[in-house]
């Protein structure tokens, strides 16, 4: 199954990249921004607290990176979700749809009845609305996913209200990542290295990986009202453009904006460093 959704998003991904000329590229120079909305929040200062309080001491944890989980309104969020080794749920469903991305240890999602398929660090995948779904986790340090919402609130259901909602889960596992550079996508640099994987698109937003190469030092610039990113290996450097301070970001760390904004980063990593983004608009790295 891995294989053939990566080869449908490559399919997407490679389409979506083309749609200009590639002698047109859009990679120009700085843009300037008058008032920045470039915020971020290091993974050392996320709140955790109980993700399902119902289940007490056996709940995992969470710590909100952007929204409110809880809000009835429904708000778009995006939240840390942390697990000690051998946990596994019981079947249960959610009432929204999520993404996820694996940062640390292993996790296992998928039907109760299902053998485990354990996904490693910087594994994507979907769960359903309505879905009977089990996850568990293993590692020896303190398993983490980044856990992603349309609307909220996040709640947990039993499968006695389980219900088909049409949507279909995608699991990709980090080994069938296809990344794609400057010779195929015209908002890269040549100069700059970076790859990117087009993980999902839908009703105008995208998620994305970008690989930063070890030594990259240069901007992400995006244009739409939505940006958030999540550090998923590696560790950035972080330039905010009004305080002029640099901030160190490590895995599980954020940073985003809510208006056409440059992010100035710095691949302060040994090796290379990715980062998810979710976005309503264009990107350009140079």
């Amino acid at each position: 199954m891995f294989k053939k959704v990566a080869i449908l998003l490559f399919i997407v991904g490679v389409s979506n990249s083309c749609e200009t000329p590639k002698q047109e590229s859009t990679v120009q120079e700085s843009t300037i921004i008058e008032n920045p909305t470039n915020k971020v929040l290091l993974s050392s200062d996320v709140v955790w607290e109980k993700l399902n309080p119902a289940r007490g001491d056996q709940s995992p944890q969470a710590g909100t990176l952007w929204g409110d989980r809880k809000a009835e309104d429904g708000v778009p969020t995006g939240f840390l979700a942390k697990f000690v080794d051998g946990f596994s749920s019981p079947p249960h469903i959610h009432n929204a749809t999520y993404r996820a991305v694996v940062i640390k240890g292993l996790v296992h999602n998928d039907d109760p009845k299902a053998a485990n398929m354990w996904m490693k660090p910087g594994s994507f995948w979907t769960q359903p609305v309505g879905e009977s779904h089990i996850t568990s986790a293993k590692g020896d340090d303190k398993i983490i996913a980044l856990v992603e919402i349309n609307k909220g609130p996040y709640l947990v259901r039993p499968i006695s209200e389980a219900y088909d909602s049409g949507e279909r889960p995608i699991n990709i596992d980090v080994s069938n990542i296809i990344w794609l550079d400057s010779e195929t996508i015209n908002w890269i640099s040549p100069k700059s290295n970076v790859e990117v994987s087009f993980l999902l698109e839908s009703n105008g937003l995208r998620s994305l990986f970008i690989k930063l190469p070890k030594g990259f030092k240069g901007e992400i610039e995006t244009d739409g009202t939505l940006l958030h990113s999540v550090v998923i290996s590696g560790e950035l450097d972080y330039l905010l453009p009004v305080e002029k301070e640099v901030k160190s970001l490590d895995t599980g760390s954020y940073f985003g904006s809510t208006d056409k904004a440059v992010h100035t980063v710095t691949n302060k990593s040994a090796g290379e460093t990715v980062v998810y983004v979710r976005t309503n608009g264009e990107v350009r790295i140079k």
